[in-house]
């Protein structure tokens, strides 16, 4: 497990890092393409213009083997769950920005890369989040999700997505301040 932690940058607001290995145009072909997003995140179109479409399709359940079911709060997203989104900004192959659901005052989530010699620096920012809880969720769920990418891109064998999930939920417990 990455111990790269997400941190509170801003209220509502969470980001994470990783230093992943490249080149810039891979690591953005696993964040754009929906074959390859469907390895660690989710699959789904995606139009990358300022505007477009974007859809997750999320089977978190089939992103990794041996792992445990889901916990009983994640039930409902066992099987197969969606998301659709709004693209904000889209600049190849270093920044990717989109809401997080299409309802008024849904997340967004922003994607910034940089090539830092044969690595590449990915920041991943979720802002405009409700409260401290979906905060933890959001904290857990890119933490775990980006573990797998960065296991997929460096050809391991990624940990179990729930067993990491819920570990990593229980720290961020600790991490996020109430108050955040």
């Amino acid at each position: 497990m990455n111990a790269s932690y997400a941190s509170v940058v801003a209220p509502r607001t969470v980001r994470i890092e990783r230093l992943l290995p490249g080149p810039i145009e891979r690591v953005w072909s696993y964040l754009t393409e929906s074959e390859l997003r469907g390895r660690w995140l989710a699959s789904g179109d995606m139009q990358l213009r300022e505007g477009g479409e974007v859809e997750h399709v999320f089977r978190n359940s089939e992103l990794t083997q041996n792992d445990q079911p889901p916990p009983a709060k994640y039930a409902q997203h066992a099987n197969e769950s969606r998301l659709h989104g709004k693209i904000l900004a889209c600049e190849p192959p270093r920044l990717l920005a989109y809401t997080w659901g299409d309802k008024t005052g849904a997340s967004e989530v922003r994607f910034e890369l940089n090539a830092e010699g044969s690595e590449v620096r990915l920041v991943l920012t979720h802002s405009q989040l409700p409260d401290r809880q979906q905060m933890l969720s959001v904290a857990g769920g890119w933490h775990t999700h980006l573990g797998i990418l960065a296991d997929r891109l460096a050809g391991r064998e990624p940990a179990g997505f729930w067993a990491t999930l819920v570990e990593l939920e229980k720290e961020y417990q600790q991490r996020i301040p109430a108050e955040a």
